[in-house]
Parts: C-alpha cells; structure tokens; sequence
C-alpha cells in the first residue's frame, strides 16, 4: 500500500477500523451512551430552565457527559497499534491517512452517539417545550450540532493523547487529568481570571457551554437566589441579584464563535495526532 494515494490509504484503513470496531463489538459505546444520557436526563431534565443555576448545571452536566463519552471512544485507540504503525510506516504507510481513518470512524461513532443522546434528552424533555425561536435554524438542531462538535471534539482530543501514549495503561492514566482540566477551565464550577481564563479557550468544555447556554437563553433566566428572596421581601426586584454572561448571548456571533471555536480545536488536535506520531516514528 506503500505507492497508494492518501484518500486510497485512508478509504483502506477507514473499512479496516470499522470492521475491527464491528467485530470487536462497538455497541458497547452506544450503550455507554444511552447508559449516561439516561443518568444525565434523570437527574436534571426536571430543573431545567426553571432558574438560572439549575439549567446552567443541567448543560455543565449534558456537556461534560459529551466530553467524556468522546474521550473514551478513542483514548486506546492508536497507542494500542504502535508496533503495527511502526511496521506498516516501513512499507510506506501515510501517518496522515491512518489518522485520518480513525478520525472518520470517529465521526460514524459520535454521530451515532448524539443522536442517541440527542433522542434521551427529548424524551425527558432536557430541552424544555419553547422551540419558537432558534438562532440560525431549528434551536433543536443547533441543540444536535453542538452535542455532536462536543462529541467528535473530544472523541480527536482521546485520539491525539493516544497518539502520543506509549502504552494504553499510560494512555488510560492521562485520561482522568484530561477531563479534570475539562471540568476545571469550563469556568462553571470556578470563576476563572488571568492565566486560567484564557487557558480555558483550548477547552471544549467552555465552548460547549457557550453553545448550549446561548442556544437556551440562559441569560434571560433570573438566579435561583433571586426567586428565594422574592418569595420572602415584597416588591424584590430580581434585576438587583441577576447579571448576564457575554458567553451565553442569545445571538448568532456567539453561537457561531463557539462553534468555530469546537470545530478549530477538533481540526488542531488532529494535527498534532499527526505530527506525534511522525515523531514516534522518524526512525523507521
């Protein structure tokens, strides 16, 4: 395969992937799917745009789920096939075209996997029942896109730790910082200043949440706090505690920048998969 042009190559390693995937029995990430989405959907579906805090947590919670559903699809995916790579890279194998190949199985597998959480999330109603008015199209849809970029975003991410793991138990060690660094910097949990804040632009996590809350409106909500002090101090006026984040505007920039924002670090993590392993590789 050594002479073979680079779409040859990748079209030749994409059959092999899935059919190994296939008999290797990939339904197990498809219920790992459904397995967490259902969690997910239980226990925040209820909450859901009732305040600001609930549905904030609801989306910090959907996103999160995506991420490391993504994560590990992949995190073994390339490191468990360094001795192969080594040799077939002797024979004249494109690095390109391997990577490539499993960044398109990626794409089959989350594109599978958000519909299936797309469907458990409408099924409790995640998404409330006020699909008036989406942004660009349908608020669902933009609800599905973000879920599949968070998705196959961190489905590229697992594949470049891979890519650069010796081992998959080294691979497997590195997952837990990776997704702590996700949890972290997505600036739900910690408000986030200085260094960290702008570290947090690498993050999908933080991008994700831009998507969801913007899709939802989540400015136009008032905190839980507000709706506690209102019920105890007549003539509360809401405005007083509720302050809104540029991160979640309502609008077609901000949608379209975290999008953007998904899709280029999908696309750079794709590049140093690469350039990892031609690193690993420059002596064959």
């Amino acid at each position: 395969m050594g002479n073979a042009s680079f779409f040859k190559q990748t079209h030749v390693y994409f059959k092999k992937i899935a059919r190994i995937a296939i008999r290797e029995k990939a339904w197990v990430f498809l219920a790992f799917a459904v397995i967490i989405s259902i969690i997910v959907a239980l226990v925040t579906a209820g909450d859901m745009f009732e305040d600001l805090d609930s549905t904030k947590s609801g989306f910090f919670t959907l996103a999160s789920a995506c991420i490391w559903i993504g994560v590990f699809n992949s995190i073994q995916n390339i490191c468990k096939e360094h001795n192969i790579i080594r040799s077939e890279y002797r024979q004249g194998t494109k690095l390109s075209s391997y990577v490539c190949a499993h960044i398109l199985w990626q794409a089959v597998l989350c594109f599978v996997q958000s519909v299936i959480i797309f469907a458990v999330c409408i099924c409790f109603g995640f998404f409330g029942d006020d699909f008036s008015e989406g942004i660009i199209v349908h608020p669902l849809l933009e609800y599905f896109i973000s879920i599949f970029l968070l998705t196959f975003g961190a489905s590229v991410l697992g594949l470049m730790v891979s890519a650069f793991s010796g081992t998959p138990t080294t691979a497997m060690k590195i997952m837990p910082f990776v997704l702590i660094i996700q949890l972290i910097l997505s600036g739900v949990l910690f408000e986030l200043t200085g260094a960290a804040k702008n570290a947090a632009a690498i993050t999908f996590s933080k991008w994700g949440m831009g998507a969801l809350g913007s899709i939802g409106d989540i400015n136009s909500l008032e905190p839980k706090i507000a709706g506690e002090l209102s019920e105890k101090i007549p003539n509360f006026d809401p405005s007083i505690v509720s302050a809104t984040d540029d991160a979640f505007n309502h609008d077609v920039q901000t949608l379209l920048t975290a999008w953007g924002w998904c899709l280029g670090l999908t696309l750079c993590f794709a590049v140093i998969a690469i350039i990892s392993l031609k690193i690993k590789n420059r002596d064959s």
